[in-house]
């Protein structure tokens, strides 16, 4: 992107080098962004967004309905771990812990706001729990893995590189096995087909049949995870 956003409304309007065409689209904090190509005009950009306003709306109230994480985690507070929304419990454990269900998290307090203390314990069984579980698919895909990173990427699950590296997003390890899976299998299959062609899809359907339904967890549940 270049230049400044221009605000208008409940709009900002923003201009992109690479773009080819408008594009109007729904940040994950509900932020409605017109994108302007090289060589378009602020004008033509509205009369875009006024003439899409009917998805902008749907858009929006898709955002609204959306499952979100608290923004506070204090013992009592559900939150999405493995699949499940889970209460944070006390664990009966001294230095103090709690548990979501048989999984304990040692914390250095029990008061205030745990959410950072616990999001860094989960990234680091996601380091351990993903490579693992993403070299053992890539053996018996047979796929020429390289290298596997966990990362913290705040806009995406995942993503494969030319060069055979897989990274996958630590938030991974919050959602249902089969979602995780089909992420891991989905990178995997990238490494077959550097696109999103139907030859990709096709491959994704052989060794995961059961993607669509993991896409439409995906597209319901992503704020439970803050992305």
């Amino acid at each position: 992107m270049t230049g400044s956003p221009a605000p208008s409304g409940d709009v900002v309007f923003r201009r992109s080098d690479r773009a080819r065409n408008y594009r109007l689209t729904l940040t994950r904090d509900g932020v409605a962004v017109a994108t302007i190509p090289a060589r378009g005009s602020e004008r033509e950009a509205r009369a875009f967004v006024e003439l899409n306003r009917a998805w902008l709306e749907r858009a929006r109230e898709r955002h609204r309905k959306k499952p979100r994480a608290a923004e506070s985690w204090v013992p009592g507070v559900p939150v999405l771990w493995r699949g499940q929304m889970l209460e944070i419990r006390v664990a009966a454990e001294s230095p103090p812990a709690v548990c979501l269900a048989s999984d304990v998290f040692r914390v250095s307090r029990l008061d205030g706001d745990l959410r950072r203390i616990l999001e860094a314990q989960f990234a680091r069984r996601a380091r351990i729990e993903l490579p693992a579980r993403a070299w053992e698919l890539a053996a018996e895909a047979r796929v020429d893995l390289k290298h596997v990173t966990v990362r913290n990427q705040r806009s995406r699950w995942g993503s494969c590189s030319a060069g055979g590296t897989v990274s996958l997003n630590w938030r991974l390890i919050q959602t249902p096995e089969s979602v995780r899976d089909y992420i891991i299998w989905h990178e995997l299959m990238h490494l077959w087909e550097l696109n999103h062609s139907n030859r990709f899809w096709a491959r994704v359907e052989e060794v995961c049949p059961g993607w669509r339904e993991a896409e439409r967890w995906i597209r319901r549940n992503s704020g439970l995870v803050g992305l």
